[in-house]
């Protein structure tokens, strides 16, 4: 699937049903012709409902669904007969999905497992047909209840992906490249800026049999947190992940940078991630010094005695899998760390 076609917010516009009409019929019968009342209840009106699907990772498929309608609810009929229950309209969605009403800014829920269903716009009730009125004072009532009206307005689906560790950092920090080796994802790799348009979600085996999810994030710039670039734009997916992984190269195209050069990158991202959302820094991170392989040994043990005074670190190189089975074991001491 073409990287463009990742799409993580929609609106839509819903209706739920009507619930029908309860019928006010009076029976007749040949040897009763005053019967009395025996008017059935109108159906439910349907719901829009908003369900999980793990099979789905982007919301493209609702790109172009513009409206979503459910079915009315049937009139009540004569001889008691209920009225047929309106159709559900069913959205499918990832897990991460939040569901929000645009016109009242409510949050309705999120998925966040695969078949949850969660009622966006709930169907009206039926009307009561006439023979709930009958009484000792009221043998014979030509009335019944309307049912009740659906509801309608616009819906937004907002996908946060669902991972337990995403990484973060500047374009060509070396993410897709981690992440293609560490994970069973193939993002595509290139050694220019934004070569990710997308998350790319990959699992991480790991000991035992046991695994975890890993996110790469397409790259932050600076100004990211106001609209600069393409990081704002995803920058929400970060606020699903339990672990930070802030990634930071050690060589650039002029060489080796000094660890203050690194320690003022990694600032910069701290600041982006704090300007968006200032929860982000709560969370639990590991600081990655990438591209290993760039730098002679000795300066890049300089840098990391300095680093490693103010930050937890750890240095790697993902060509050379260099130390990558030490950040995985690093990553899942931090996942599975006491808050």
């Amino acid at each position: 699937m073409a990287e463009e076609q990742f799409i993580d917010y929609v609106k839509i516009f819903g209706r739920s049903g009507n619930g029908g009409a309860g019928s006010a019929h009076l029976a007749r019968t040949a040897r009763n012709p005053k019967a009395g009342p025996d008017g059935g209840d109108g159906g439910k009106g349907g719901s829009v409902i908003v369900r999980g699907n793990r099979n789905l990772w982007t919301l493209l498929h609702l790109r172009y669904t513009k409206h979503v309608f459910a079915e009315h609810g049937g009139n009540g009929q004569k001889n008691q007969c209920f009225g047929k229950n309106g159709e559900n309209a069913i959205i499918e969605v990832p897990l991460g999905t939040i569901i929000k009403l645009i016109d009242t800014d409510e949050v309705v829920g999120e998925i966040l497992e695969d078949g949850q269903q969660i009622v966006a716009m709930k169907g009206g009730r039926g009307g009561l047909g006439n023979v709930h009125f009958k009484s000792a004072t009221m043998q014979t009532p030509r009335f019944a209840q309307p049912g009740e009206p659906g509801t309608e307005g616009w819906i937004s689906l907002e996908l946060k992906v669902l991972a337990d560790v995403g990484l973060v950092g500047f374009p060509n920090a070396g993410k897709s490249t981690l992440i293609s080796q560490l994970s069973n994802a193939r993002p595509k790799i290139a050694d220019y800026p934004f070569t990710t348009l997308r998350p790319n979600l990959g699992m991480v085996a790991y000991r035992d049999y046991q695994s975890f999810v890993i996110a790469d994030i397409p790259g932050i710039i600076e100004g990211a947190s106001e609209g600069k670039g393409i990081g704002l734009r995803f920058l929400r997916h970060i606020e699903r992940n339990s672990v930070l992984l802030y990634m930071v190269p050690v060589a650039d195209n002029d060489g080796t940078r000094t660890a203050e050069a690194i320690l003022k990158e990694f600032n910069i991202l701290k600041h982006e991630l704090e300007a968006f959302n200032p929860e982000l820094l709560d969370k639990k991170y590991l600081v990655a010094i990438t591209k290993c392989d760039m730098a002679p040994e000795d300066e890049v043990a300089a840098i990391m005695q300095k680093l490693s005074k103010k930050l937890p670190v750890i240095n790697i190189s993902s060509l050379t899998n260099y130390h990558l089975t030490e950040i995985k074991d690093r990553l899942w001491a931090l996942l599975n760390q006491d808050d």
